[in-house]
């Protein structure tokens, strides 16, 4: 269960997309999901309203979870009260457990039909690195966040792998839907919608496709009433339809602008920017820098391949956030040059005119040429002989800075 929690934690080369073009995705795989449509205008929010009868729910589209407790979902009995609802949510910063306290700005909403609640499940599908398949998760307790049910009784889900080739096949189906509870013709219903969550899960490279709540109505149905989809941004360019779902309004901006050259950046909430190859040092940088008592403003690995000038904006991208008191950049050099981390650090300090200490740790390929061109530099560069020795230095030149 642990790779699981883990794996829902997005990596930083996942894209995420909308409720509502999650929805679209699933619809062509025959999932079903409520009758429904986005708009960004209150007018046409009533409009749609009348058509589902009046009744319907008016849900803020940000990429984040937590939108019903941030007061971004409601239900609307009468298509005025969608109307004034749709004005409310409209343009609203939307603040919940995924968006940080600054919150999101609500651009779109989606309209869709109030339907009969009788239960509300749990599915999601995510990788188990351990196992190195794609794991369908179930469990009773829906409308929860699942790392909270995880954590608190790990037994309520249950877990089925499955071989991506083949597919989610129907006696898995089948024991998913039994440990849900389900009978009769909704146990048949469920079977079918779990196998076809699974293959929209497969056929578009996605990391992540989580139905939370999963719905059972009154009648039996069973309904995705809500969607989260995410993709592997490796993977995109088999499917240049779902990389047009991309909002570029609902991404860090510097987390944008790293992608234009090809970094993996992720913005955090320290004060010491890390700049590292490889995605397994990156997180073990932010560690240790933890461990010594900071606080890693970002992960940004230029990758095992960067050049010059990747390195120099990636510089340029760590230094743009005025919470970054203090940069340790922690190279090992396998098919990453040494000498070519230096040269763009050197060359971007002398263009930005950098303010903060930096502490530089280079070992690996050409280390002593990398070494010699930041001593010749004249830069006020601070070497480090380890990561343990990198981590203290950049601890200490925050108190200096101070």
């Amino acid at each position: 269960m642990e790779s699981l929690r883990f794996a829902l934690i997005l990596s930083p080369t996942a894209m995420k997309i909308h409720e509502y073009q999650a929805k679209e995705i699933l619809r062509g795989f025959g999932v079903a999901t409520p009758r429904g449509r986005v708009t960004d205008s209150p007018e046409e929010a009533g409009r749609i309203a009348k058509e589902f009868g009046g009744r319907a729910v008016v849900k803020a589209q940000v990429h984040a979870g937590g939108r019903g407790k941030g007061g971004g979902v409601k239900l609307a009995k009468t298509p005025d009260e969608a109307v004034e609802l749709a004005k409310k949510i409209i343009g609203m910063q939307l603040v919940t457990h995924q968006t940080g306290p600054s919150g999101q700005r609500v651009k779109k909403i989606l309209v869709e039909e109030a339907l009969d609640i009788a239960r509300e499940l749990y599915i999601g599908i995510t990788l188990d690195r351990a196992i190195g398949r794609p794991v369908m998760m179930a469990s009773k307790q829906g409308g929860m966040e699942i790392e909270v049910v995880a954590a608190k009784d790990p037994d309520a889900i249950v877990k089925e792998a499955f071989d991506p080739a083949w597919g989610l096949q129907p006696f898995q189906a089948r024991k998913l839907a039994d440990a849900l509870g389900l009978t009769g013709e909704t146990h048949k219903k469920a079977v079918g919608f779990l196998i076809a969550l699974a293959k929209a899960y497969v056929a578009t490279d996605a990391s992540l496709a989580e139905i939370n709540p999963l719905l059972i109505t009154g009648g039996g149905d069973v309904i995705a009433l809500d969607a989260k989809m995410n993709f592997d941004d490796n993977a995109l360019f088999r499917h240049p339809d779902i990389k047009e779902y991309r909002d570029l309004d609902e991404e860090d901006a510097l987390e944008v602008e790293a992608s234009k050259f090809g970094l993996n950046y992720i913005k955090l909430d320290g004060n010491v920017g890390c700049m590292v190859n490889g995605a397994g040092l990156a997180m073990a940088t932010m560690d240790i820098i933890q461990f010594a008592g900071g606080r890693p403003a970002n992960f940004l690995d230029v990758g095992g391949g960067a050049n010059e000038e990747q390195v120099k904006n990636a510089m340029r991208i760590i230094l743009s956030d005025a919470n970054v008191k203090a940069v340790l950049i922690n190279i090992f050099g396998g098919i990453m040059r040494c000498d070519i981390i230096a040269t763009g650090v050197v060359n971007a300090i002398k263009e930005i005119g950098i303010k903060v200490p930096v502490v530089v740790r280079l070992e690996g390929t050409n280390v002593e040429e990398g070494k010699a061109i930041l001593k010749s530099s004249g830069l006020a560069v601070i070497p480090a002989n380890d990561m343990k020795d990198a981590a203290e230095k950049v601890i200490a030149s925050l108190g200096k800075a101070a």
